[in-house]
């Protein structure tokens, strides 16, 4: 087995060609098809093309029973993954040609509709797995998810020393957006992630230009009679320097902070696409076999 070998490479296409070979073979016998009147589901084609497509939708739906079963020896995950897509797709063609494209409001147009969704949905499931993983990776940088966590979480920790260096206004600051920030959660806080580095970083940079200002301020017009004076004012201008340089410095880390935490929140939300479509495809599934199951019953019944 190739070590590059995908779900849609699986055994040289094997099902793919399966596939059209069963879509060839159906088109096939509907042209080749007489039937008195219109075509539709009651002829033999019709019921033979609806066996098949039934058939089909059931052994579709053993997947889920297959990825759980680790020891199996009916084939691998990949093959069985394949042959889902493919012979999947082929359900579009073979179920409207058992209907011989007789639509109405009533429980076969339901079914047929139903299979739809589901086929589509799974189709952006396969572009989601087949997309997101690469994306994810370049997002992170090829840095592991816990490996940004734990950064961030080393930034909050470095940014609270830097600014109780600084005040106690700041410090209120960075704790509250600290506790403000919410990365990962419920399927909403997945896809609508709350990062509050942006409200922090602003106040920071108010706050270092309110006291440069006031530190430009002062150097103009303050006067130094004294030697002692002097003194103080160096002293003075010192602290005001260091506390500066913990404000750009703290300005630094919270830069970082919003970019780690995009990057999170980034990957958190494919994570979250690529999971989430299994809570719509796997209940429509479960609502096209309700349906499929009506149909059968409504044809053999009260046809």
């Amino acid at each position: 087995m190739s070590m590059h070998e995908t779900i849609f490479s699986h055994g040289r296409q094997r099902y793919l060609w399966i596939s059209l070979l069963l879509i060839a073979l159906s088109v096939a016998a509907y042209v080749w098809h007489d039937p008195i009147g219109v075509a539709n589901g009651g002829t033999w084609l019709g019921y033979t093309l609806g066996s098949i497509a039934a058939a089909l939708i059931l052994w579709l739906m053993l997947l889920g029973i297959r990825k759980r079963r680790y020891s199996s020896r009916m084939g691998t995950l990949r093959g069985w993954l394949s042959a889902h897509v493919y012979l999947g797709t082929s359900l579009l063609l073979i179920a409207l040609l058992h209907s011989g494209f007789q639509l109405g409001w009533n429980i076969h147009t339901l079914t047929l509709v139903l299979m739809f969704v589901v086929i589509f949905s799974g189709f952006f499931g396969v572009y989601a797995y087949v997309r997101y993983p690469s994306l994810m990776t370049r997002n992170r940088d090829s840095a592991s998810r816990q490996a940004i966590i734990d950064e961030i979480h080393e930034i909050d920790q470095n940014s609270l020393q830097f600014a109780d260096a600084v005040d106690p206004k700041i410090h209120a600051t960075i704790l509250r957006s600290i506790e403000r920030t919410r990365l990962g959660g419920g399927v909403r806080a997945l896809l609508f992630p709350r990062d509050d580095s942006d409200s922090a970083l602003d106040q920071v940079r108010a706050y270092l230009d309110k006291r440069d200002a006031e530190r430009r301020g002062g150097q103009a017009t303050r006067e130094m009679p004294t030697m002692f004076a002097m003194v103080d004012f160096l002293a003075a201008s010192a602290g005001a320097d260091n506390k500066n340089e913990h404000l750009r410095k703290l300005m630094d880390l919270l830069a970082r902070k919003k970019s780690l935490s995009g990057r999170l929140s980034r990957d958190l939300q494919l994570q979250a696409l690529m999971e989430i479509w299994l809570y719509l495809h796997v209940p429509l599934s479960f609502a096209l076999l309700a349906a499929l199951i009506a149909h059968v019953f409504s044809v053999f019944f009260y046809w």
